[in-house]
């Protein structure tokens, strides 16, 4: 009884939501539904930033900030998330870097790119470089997702996949209106905790779920793009929290060692969300693969 109230009383309440939080930015076409992209700045190379499970452009707010002054700079929500539409499955990187060209294309967002993309955001940079490397000029990985940990994945997926469900029924009875500081994470931007109904709606919590899903193909996915030299002279910063595990920082070690021109840096802040908890890093990081003009590694 208590939950059919709680879905009444959400549906009454979110009837003004559009309203309350409108689009920050564009909704553009990639086929059958369409996404959402924010972009300020100007300047070449645009930077593209791809958001982690479960998060969406508002994850971005600081480091979108820190680099407009220079730099065209587009975040955006995947298919499903904040204010993108729902998009076809499986959510595999593949397939979402796929939809990412079409939007930057179709949004009039020229190349080449500045790939940055953390935790599993990071399948879906490596996955777009692999496919369109003429596009590419940097890639900055933020303590991204090993794909090599398969055991790991599919002991997870599961056990994700059910966090997102039960997530998605607590915003579904309300909760998340009532009590969204006990609900929103504790890393979110102002930004995305100002319009927490939208970024970590049930929509967005669908998306998780299908994304968390399709994780081992995702993995697999990349690891097809992943052999010795794959990024060739690519710039290539990866970014890892600091206390991490041996065997952890010697994967992004090996993740690094991809390009002839990768580095792996250390992050003092032992957070997952090195963008949110250490920025200042984060930003040199993407200046340093920059092209020659902006006093980067160069091409």
């Amino acid at each position: 009884m208590l939950s059919g109230v709680g879905f009444g009383y959400e549906s009454v309440a979110g009837r003004n939501d559009a309203e309350r939080f409108p689009v920050p930015g564009r909704l553009v076409s990639v086929g059958d539904h369409q996404l959402h992209v924010y972009c300020t700045g100007s300047g070449a190379p645009t930077v593209v930033l791809e958001a982690g499970l479960a998060e969406s452009s508002a994850s971005w707010e600081g480091i979108q900030r820190g680099l407009s002054g220079g730099n065209r700079v587009c975040s955006y929500d995947r298919a499903g998330y904040a204010w993108s539409q729902d998009g076809p499955s499986p959510r595999t990187a593949e397939r979402e870097a796929g939809e990412l060209r079409t939007l930057l294309a179709n949004a009039g967002e020229g190349g080449p790119y500045v790939l940055v993309g953390h935790s599993y955001g990071g399948n879906i940079v490596r996955v777009f470089a692999h496919r369109w490397p003429t596009l590419t000029v940097g890639l900055v990985l933020i303590d991204v997702t090993d794909e090599s940990a398969v055991t790991a994945l599919q002991i997870s997926r599961p056990l994700l996949a059910l966090q997102f469900t039960v997530d998605q029924f607590l915003v579904r009875v309300g909760l998340l209106r009532l009590w969204s500081d006990a609900l929103v994470p504790a890393e979110a931007t102002t930004a995305a905790r100002a319009q927490a109904l939208v970024v970590y709606g049930s929509r967005s919590m669908a998306a998780a779920r299908a994304e968390a899903w399709a994780a081992v193909d995702s993995a697999a996915q990349v690891r097809a793009t992943a052999g010795p030299g794959a990024l060739g002279n690519l710039p290539v910063v990866v970014i890892v929290p600091g206390g991490q595990p041996a065997d952890a920082v010697e994967q992004a070690r090996r993740l690094a060692a991809l390009s002839a021109r990768g580095r792996l840096v250390v992050a003092t802040t032992t957070e997952h969300y090195v963008q949110r908890f250490q920025p200042d890093l984060v930003l040199k990081a993407v200046h340093e693969v920059m092209p020659a003009v902006s006093g980067g590694f160069g091409r």
